[in-house]
């Protein structure tokens, strides 16, 4: 989770949404974070008030999903004006100055559930939203070592199996994403990213980026290119869509700012989404509160509502060190004015990490033992990942080590992408089966707070995620040789692009493990060949496919009669006009 404002946001307890799962030192203690200040686009949004007052307030308006209209009318009739409206799932985001407001709407025909979604007033800036700074980059130097979280949770080996597909949209919702870094341009989608903040969509170039640097830590964990430089996400050939829900200043992620973010994330087709935070102001939001029922209310809607249109959603669980089981007193809310102790209790939930249908990450600090800093409860803790001094890259074009379960998150959404390439058609209820099925079992510790069997217990859940086995595969015996260059595919054209094997004794195996990337938009035009060092040809893919894109795909290869040293190709013959692409990477496993 993320925490609060910047500066608290991502410490303890901090006042803003970042705080749950905001970056801390690998003593536990909150970490110093630096603030920030494809197609056409979207003008930049208008006001919809003649002039911003102090005192405007947000409130979630529910209704019935459909047709809105009455209710808007008595929204503008009652002191408001509405901000954005999702007739989808019957939420409407009002502002108003009035102290009367949500009384009045309340007792309006229709109308389900009225709440405020801060205590402070909403921001000038809403009406007319500054963009984000565009950081000049800076040059990283040629090598990029294996991270010891990729090896922990097996992806180094599961890029022999894929490296995820092209096809595949990942959702970061967060503070955003500096898309000019080298080490995330090549896997950026500029055309499904947004500024989500203060609940309404901002698709202006450039919208989506980075507020702070929490944001594009995440997402160089999930998917930061191989490409030689730099670091390797969890899955280096899916795309990443940034979504930014936090407001520029303070990081906070209120809740009109989440509906927005998981609306836009059905609508886009995004297969997982990232969620790094919890929803501002209220660390806990409990039922019994007239306010915060609306935003459960809301938030929930929204996610279900992603979630029917495809889209997982992959949650952290928190920094607090604290039981989610059983809640007793919350001491960090209202974050956005003067936080309170009050006495809470399981009724109450971190949104969106204790929805129903939303996997909710725990981090590891060390191998598989539980980080100090990492929240806990029996059945609410779905997996765990790696979480402390995970080194990723920062906006600007550079790169440093953050903690907490903001970084454990991203590892499991990077498997989940893994899941989902090599899973078309795959749902979001399947990927959450195999997530918890893969994960490999931990061991309670000798600590009285950790509860359950080593198969599933309070600290972390179903295990710690393997990504090789989430590919369905198990480790290769033999040796790897990879060729990372791209070869451009033109059209009516055939191309190679060569490995070279050696140290490798007596002749290839019967199972030969050929591992192809190839970024393409017409896969049917392809007809893709194994080259032996004898010039033998044993083809992998003969059109087949048709309009799909890409081919991100392991096959074996009897290829036992052949020498293993030598020279190895794979060629790729285009047979027709209009389409092109480039092998991205391929590789053998002896």
């Amino acid at each position: 989770m993320l925490a609060a404002t910047l500066g608290a946001a991502l410490a303890f307890g901090a006042p803003a949404a970042l705080a749950g799962t905001a970056p801390v030192s690998p003593s536990g203690a909150p970490a110093p974070v630096a603030k920030a200040p494809g197609g056409a686009k979207a003008a930049a949004p208008s006001s919809q008030s003649a002039t911003w007052v102090a005192g405007t307030r947000a409130y979630l308006v529910i209704t019935a999903p459909g047709d809105s209209s009455a209710v808007r009318s008595a929204i503008a009739a009652n002191g408001g004006t509405v901000f954005s409206n999702y007739d989808a799932i019957g939420v409407i985001v009002a502002h108003s100055a009035s102290s009367t407001f949500a009384t009045t709407m309340r007792g309006v025909s229709g109308v389900q559930k009225v709440g405020a979604t801060r205590t402070s007033d909403v921001p000038a800036d809403a009406y007319n939203p500054a963009l984000p700074a565009n950081p000049a980059q800076s040059s990283t130097p040629a090598g990029e070592p294996v991270r010891a979280d990729m090896s922990q949770i097996k992806a180094d080996q599961a890029w022999a199996v894929t490296t995820g597909s092209a096809s595949v949209k990942v959702g970061v919702l967060d503070t955003g994403v500096d898309d000019q870094h080298q080490d995330l341009a090549p896997n950026f989608n500029a055309a499904d990213s947004v500024s989500c903040a203060y609940g309404k969509a901002d698709a202006r170039t450039g919208a989506w980026r980075d507020v702070d640097t929490h944001g594009t830590h995440v997402a160089g964990t999930i998917a930061a290119a191989k490409n030689g430089k730099g670091v390797v996400g969890v899955a280096p050939g899916v795309k990443i869509s940034a979504v930014r829900v936090a407001e520029p200043g303070n990081s906070f992620f209120f809740a009109e700012n989440t509906i927005c973010g998981f609306v836009w994330a059905g609508d886009h087709g995004f297969k997982v989404t990232n969620n790094s935070y919890y929803t501002d102001p209220w660390q806990f939001n409990c039922p019994d509160n007239i306010d915060q029922a609306a935003i459960i209310e809301g938030v929930k809607r929204a996610q279900e509502y992603a979630e029917s249109k495809g889209s997982l959603q992959i949650a952290a669980a928190g920094n607090e060190n604290y039981d989610l089981a059983h809640k007793t007193t919350d001491t960090a809310s209202p974050n956005d004015s003067t936080p309170v102790t009050r006495t809470i209790t399981n009724a109450c939930l971190d949104i969106p990490t204790e929805l129903p249908g939303v996997v909710t990450v725990a981090a590891n600090g060390s191998g598989t033992t539980k980080a100090s800093f990492s929240n806990f409860g029996s059945g609410v803790i779905d997996v765990a990942a790696p979480g402390s001094d995970v080194y990723s890259t920062l906006p600007g074009g550079k790169y440093g080590t953050k903690s907490g379960t903001s970084m454990a998150t991203p590892h499991v959404v990077g498997v989940a992408a893994l899941i989902a390439s090599a899973n078309p058609g795959i749902t979001p209820a399947q990927i959450r089966d195999k997530l918890a099925t893969q994960a490999n079992d931990i061991a309670c510790p000798s600590d009285s707070r950790c509860t359950g069997t080593a198969a599933n217990n309070s600290f972390f859940g179903e295990g710690q995620v393997d990504a090789l086995k989430a590919v369905g595969s198990t480790p290769p015996s033999g040796k790897y040789f990879e060729n990372l260059g791209d070869v451009a595919i033109g059209d009516n054209t055939t191309v190679e692009s060569p490995i070279t094997v050696s140290g490798v004794s007596g002749n290839a195996p019967a199972t030969l493990k050929v591992g192809v990337d190839i970024k393409h938009t017409y896969i049917g035009d392809l007809k893709v060949d194994l080259v032996a060092p004898d010039g033998t040809v044993y083809t992998v893919h003969n059109r087949a496919g048709g309009g799909t894109g890409n081919i991100a795909q392991t096959y074996t290869v009897n290829a036992s009669s052949e020498v293993a040293n030598g020279t190895w190709k794979l060629r790729v013959n285009d047979n027709a006009g209009g389409d092109t692409g480039k092998i991205d990477a391929w590789n053998l496993t002896f």
